[in-house]
C-alpha cells in the first residue's frame, strides 16, 4: 500500500460514516420512507473490546443513569458518533470547549486509547471540572486528559497546534470566537465538531462561517436530537 492510499483510506471511511449518519437523519429516526427499521430498533449498546474499554463504558452507563442529566452535555448517540469520528480521523490532539462533568470527554477517551492521543478540555466552572476529573479517574483515563479551568476564550490561546479535532460545546454565542482562534491551528484534514446545531438554535454567525468558507466542508448530523455540525478543514 503506497503513501497516497494510506492517506486516502481514512477519508473514505469518514465519508462513508457521514453518509450513513445523513441517511439516518433523513429518516428522522422513525423508520425509512418504506417502513424500514428505525435507529432505535437497530441500535445496540456499545461493547468493550477489552477490560479497559469496558471500564470506561461502565462509567458512561452510570452517568447516563443519573437522574440529573443536565450535565451530560451530549447524548449517548452524540458520544458514539464523536468517538467514531475522532478514531477515524486518527486524532492525536483533541481540544474540547465545555467539559461539564466529563461525559463527552469519556467518549473521546475511547478513541484516544486507539490513536495514542490526548484531550485538552476547557471548563469555566471549577466544581464541574473537579467532578469531571473524578469521573476520568474512575474510568482509568486520567492520563489521556488534561482539564483546564478558566475562561476558555482566554485559555484556548495556549494551544499551538496542530489540532486534529475541535469540539465546541460551551457558550453558544462564543462558537464564532473559538472558531476564529482555533481554526488556524487545526490541521488540514482535521474536524470541527459543534454541538447544539438543532437545539437550542445555533448562532447564525457560526453557521455562516462554516457553510460559506470554501476551505471548509460542513454537514449536520443527528439533527433529530441536539444536532452536531461536522466541519472538515480541506487539505
Amino acid at each position: 500500500m503506497n503513501a497516497r492510499t494510506r492517506r486516502t483510506l481514512p477519508l473514505l471511511a469518514l465519508s462513508t460514516l457521514l453518509v450513513a449518519c445523513s441517511l439516518a437523519w433523513a429518516q428522522g429516526g422513525r423508520g425509512g420512507p418504506r417502513g424500514g427499521a428505525s435507529a432505535e430498533e437497530l441500535s445496540k449498546p456499545s461493547l468493550g473490546r477489552d477490560q479497559a474499554e469496558q471500564k470506561v463504558l461502565d462509567v458512561l452507563a452510570e452517568m447516563g443513569a443519573d437522574r440529573d442529566l443536565r450535565y451530560l452535555s451530549v447524548s449517548e448517540a452524540d458520544g458514539r458518533l464523536m468517538r467514531q469520528l475522532a478514531e477515524v480521523a486518527g486524532a492525536r490532539t483533541i481540544v474540547e470547549l465545555g467539559t461539564s462533568t466529563g461525559y463527552s470527554g469519556l467518549w473521546f477517551s475511547l478513541a484516544l486509547r486507539a490513536t495514542d492521543g490526548h484531550l485538552y478540555t476547557h471548563e469555566l466552572d471549577p466544581d464541574r471540572a473537579e467532578t469531571a476529573s473524578k469521573n476520568f479517574e474512575r474510568a482509568g483515563v486520567s492520563e489521556l486528559i488534561t482539564v483546564i479551568v478558566g475562561d476558555a476564550h482566554e485559555t484556548v490561546k495556549q494551544h499551538e497546534g496542530p489540532i486534529d479535532v475541535i469540539f465546541l460545546d460551551a457558550d453558544k454565542e462564543g462558537y464564532i470566537d473559538y472558531l476564529a482562534k482555533l481554526l488556524p491551528k487545526l490541521r488540514p484534514g482535521g474536524l470541527v465538531l459543534a454541538h447544539n446545531m438543532s437545539s437550542p438554535r445555533p448562532d447564525p454567525r457560526y453557521i455562516e462561517a462554516i457553510t460559506t468558507d470554501p476551505s471548509l466542508e460542513t454537514t449536520f448530523q443527528l439533527m433529530d436530537g441536539a444536532g452536531i455540525g461536522v466541519t472538515l478543514k480541506k487539505r
